[in-house]
């Protein structure tokens, strides 16, 4: 009986994602339909399984009615696991309340390697601590079977969320807190020091976090020949503003086999920092120092150490990049696919003749805002990069129809193509959809569609 009550008690009801007065309750009762727009405190509940049988003759006769109308209790146990393993975390505590057999369907551990919880309004701190518990249930507090937890936008997360987080889930592989400005440093610390495994960290958007970096009772432990290495492979920092170049070394130091990492509006990195960066993670495959102003051409000279490992890299907006940076990137980074240099004005046809020549596999280009970009480059482009998939011209004022039709003349899997802003003619860019019949063509000439 007691280890029965302890069961009952620790299950999350609907109103663990919804506050009683949202619009998915009404009159103390869940009702049919839900809103999106969730207002009000939301408080975690906790009831027992729905019973078995309903004691009164009227509702066990409305009951056994609905009962036969109802084709999904005709389904097999393994396709309504299925069909669980389509809704939200939200939607599967519902469906946990709609009678025993449910309850027990959708409390399967196949289900729940997943805790997606996005409302702004949500007490998630309580919602995280409700839902492991129930999940630890049967190997006490550990739960072995959660891999991702995305709690993206959730504001009210705190410190304490990620602390349970870290206690309960050492499995943990995927964490999303983009836009939960209230968690610190040493909230992430815990997560990366108690979740080994962790590869898929996101938290952009975390203005607080400064740093990613191992606790000191785990950097105590682990034995020198362990060395104090993080399993992060995919880091976003993006918008994360006070990060320094000091934070970055601490990063690069840790995070070694850092594959994926996005850097974007970090306007407090400069080339130092993206120097300690080469010094230790060696493996990058995509990079992203969009709007990081202190960046320059010698930033490039260090970025240009990864060689053929880059595959992406994004440097849009860094005004003290020049032709020079790009002839590092260029000469080095052969096997680059993705260049987005946007509003890099220092780059010229020159720029572009050297990345045309020796990143022949490019696929997506981005050279928006560079008005010393004229038809010469394009014709550099239309020569070498047949492979182009994705170009931008937003606002290259030295762009002409002539250039296009070269491009469109070579690059026939062109799919994407932004000429918003440029001075080219109708004529031009219907010799583009002539040529490339899958292109979108973005622009701003009435006379075109």
């Amino acid at each position: 009986d007691s280890d029965l009550s302890m069961r009952t008690l620790s299950t999350p009801s609907p109103a663990l994602i919804f506050p009683p007065n949202s619009p998915g309750f009404q009159n103390g009762r869940e009702s049919s339909t839900s809103s999106s727009s969730v207002t009000g405190e939301t408080v975690a509940m906790v009831h027992s399984p729905p019973p078995t049988r309903l004691t009164h003759p009227l509702i066990r006769l409305a009951s056994k009615q609905q009962k036969e109308q109802a084709n999904i209790d005709r389904l097999p146990d393994h396709s309504v696991i299925q069909i669980f393993s389509f809704l939200p975390t939200n939607q599967l505590c519902r469906c946990a309340h709609v009678c025993r057999r449910w309850y027990n369907l959708a409390w399967d551990p196949r289900l729940w390697r997943t805790i997606r919880l996005t409302s702004e309004t949500i007490n998630v701190d309580r919602a995280l601590k409700v839902l492991t518990r129930r999940l630890c249930q049967d190997t006490p507090n550990v739960c072995l079977m959660l891999e991702t937890v995305i709690v993206s936008g959730c504001r009210r997360l705190t410190d304490r969320g990620l602390y349970t987080i870290a206690q309960c889930c050492p499995e943990l592989r995927r964490l999303e807190v983009s836009g939960c400005y209230n968690i610190s440093n040493e909230a992430i610390f815990d997560v990366v020091s108690l979740c080994p495994n962790l590869e898929h960290l996101d938290v952009s958007g975390c203005s607080k976090v400064t740093c990613i970096s191992l606790t000191r009772e785990a950097s105590i432990k682990l034995s020198p020949l362990h060395g104090k290495q993080i399993s992060i492979r995919y880091l976003d920092m993006t918008d994360c503003f006070v990060l320094e170049d000091e934070g970055l070394h601490t990063i690069a130091a840790h995070c070694t086999q850092l594959t994926h990492l996005y850097l974007r509006r970090c306007v407090r990195i400069t080339d130092e920092g993206l120097r300690y960066l080469m010094i230790y993670c060696t493996s990058i495959k995509e990079l992203s120092v969009s709007d990081c102003r202190f960046v320059s051409d010698f930033g490039m000279r260090e970025i240009a150490k990864l060689e053929s490992r880059l595959r992406y890299l994004s440097i849009a907006h860094c005004g003290r990049i020049t032709d020079v940076g790009i002839r590092y990137i260029a000469k080095y980074c052969s096997k680059l696919r993705y260049l987005n240099a946007r509003g890099c004005e220092g780059i010229t046809d020159h720029g572009v003749e050297y990345l045309a020549k020796n990143c022949t596999k490019l696929k997506s280009l981005d050279i928006g805002k560079c008005p010393l970009v004229s038809d010469t480059g394009l014709e550099f482009l239309a020569l070498n990069c047949f492979n182009l998939k994705r170009l931008s011209l937003k606002s290259c004022e030295s762009i002409t129809g002539q250039g296009l039709q070269i491009v469109a003349a070579n690059c026939f899997d062109l799919q994407m193509l932004n000429v918003q802003d440029c001075d080219v003619s109708v004529d031009a860019l219907r010799f583009v959809k002539r040529h490339c019949k899958r292109c979108i063509i973005e622009h701003t000439n009435p006379a075109f569609f």
